[in-house]
């Protein structure tokens, strides 16, 4: 799964944030699947299966991913700008229509370098935008 868009809610004087890094996760929970199966008739009169799948999800996600660190995000005790890396873990709900998913996770970021004690988002609630493509 994939997070193509994070929610980061406003911090140390910091307004609410809409990151679009890219970060991948993989996910393990509960899932539930409806098939619904047809035959409809095509106009030669001969039957022809369609089937659509919905399944339903609940679970957990760790990955990880980067983030925009600067000043802004330190507290100014940092004078240059970097992307780094986070380790991404949480909750996800996820809503999937054949081969493709979407769904709303609630996450942590935790920096992984000698800075993440002055990230301002370092281990604090976002909420996420979920994308996930099934292969099989």
């Amino acid at each position: 799964m994939t997070f193509p868009l994070k929610y980061r809610f406003s911090n140390k004087n910091v307004p609410a944030q809409l990151n679009a890094n890219l970060n991948g996760a993989l996910y393990l929970g509960y899932r539930t699947d409806v098939y619904r199966i047809s035959y409809p008739k095509s106009p030669l009169q001969f039957s022809e299966r369609t089937s659509n799948h919905f399944g339903y999800s609940v679970g957990f996600f760790s990955g990880l991913g980067n983030t925009f660190v600067s000043p802004t995000t330190t507290k100014e005790q940092l004078s240059q700008e970097y992307d780094g890396i986070v380790w991404s873990k949480g909750i996800a709900g996820i809503v999937a229509v054949n081969n493709f998913s979407i769904g709303l996770a609630l996450g942590f970021d935790e920096l992984m370098d000698r800075n993440k004690n002055i990230w301002i988002y370092n281990n604090k609630p976002w909420l996420g935008l979920v994308f996930g493509l099934n292969l099989n």
